[in-house]
């Protein structure tokens, strides 16, 4: 399929850090990309540069086959921008907030007070945006962001103020637009939501891309061991290191925890002895592939 987007060795500095430094990658039409990274790693500032918003101190960004900088007025129509700080019009409620933003694109106001209710705020309808929570904030600026039906989505870190339920439903709301035809660049630091979501990932640090690819692939890459859990009292510690394939054991008493690169063969031996009641198995995730190339400390 045709590349909507394409990033070329971009290089961005503020002084003596290189906020991005060599970024190069590709989104397809009607892909969902995610782009990975720990607080500083130059997530956002790449997004930036992609969306217009920022000129790259070097190399070269295509979307749709155009440059993005110089902000060009013919992109603006087929994108759509959902900052992780979002700024609205003060003293207007949700609805003429976005039909405000509708009315920039020709979107009648019946379109956009629709898509209150794609995003859950219609009972804030008349709500002053200021008196609008964190979270309902959130859902009101990815509103704006879609209410003209952009081909291209970026957002940026789109549901780190919601609660669990209304990540779910902006999930829904995501895969449903992508299913459609349109493309979507997200960052986030929820590693469940970009291998749920993502047909992509780059994970970058320090502003370079370290690995991309499908979630499921970069996972299998990873040399991870499984770690197959039972109830305690199933298995006692001498039982469990003398089934086939163990590599280790834990047992806090609760659970006795059994760490394999065969899990096959426990599983198996588990099953011989009557012992899969209740048994939990957790392989590698998308998380373990990310903290095994950003490492594990704290970054504020």
């Amino acid at each position: 399929m045709p590349n909507t987007i394409v990033a070329r060795d971009l290089r961005k500095r503020y002084g003596d850090v290189r906020a991005v430094d060599g970024v190069t990658l590709s989104v397809e039409e009607g892909e969902f990309f995610g782009i990975l990274g720990p607080n500083g790693a130059g997530k956002t500032t790449t997004l930036e540069i992609i969306e217009g918003l920022r000129q790259a101190d070097s190399g070269e960004v295509t979307v749709f086959g155009r440059s993005p900088w110089p902000r060009d007025p013919a992109l603006l129509p087929r994108i759509g921008v959902q900052l992780q700080a979002s700024s609205f019009f003060e003293r207007l409620t949700a609805r003429e907030q976005l039909r405000t933003f509708g009315s920039l694109y020709g979107v009648p106001d019946r379109k956009a007070d629709a898509m209150l209710e794609t995003v859950g705020l219609t009972e804030k309808a008349d709500t002053p945006v200021e008196k609008l929570s964190g979270g309902q904030a959130q859902r009101l600026s990815i509103a704006c962001a879609l209410v003209h039906e952009p081909e291209l989505v970026f957002l940026d870190e789109p549901t780190a103020a919601l609660d669990p339920q209304a990540r779910r439903n902006l999930w829904d709301v995501l895969r449903a637009i992508n299913t459609e035809g349109r493309t979507i660049v997200l960052t986030t630091h929820y590693m469940d939501e970009a291998e749920t979501l993502c047909d992509r990932v780059a994970i970058i640090d320090r502003g370079r891309i370290l690995r991309s690819g499908a979630p499921a692939t970069l996972v299998r890459g990873l040399d991870a061991a499984t770690r197959i859990s039972v109830a305690g009292g199933v298995l006692s510690e001498d039982e469990a290191r003398a089934l086939p394939g163990v590599d280790d054991i834990t047992d806090d008493g609760v659970s006795l925890v059994i760490v394999t690169r065969d899990p096959s063969s426990v599983v198996a031996a588990l099953a011989g002895r009557g012992a899969l009641d209740g048994v939990q198995i957790k392989g590698a995730t998308l998380e373990d592939v990310f903290l095994e190339l950003t490492g594990r400390e704290y970054r504020a």
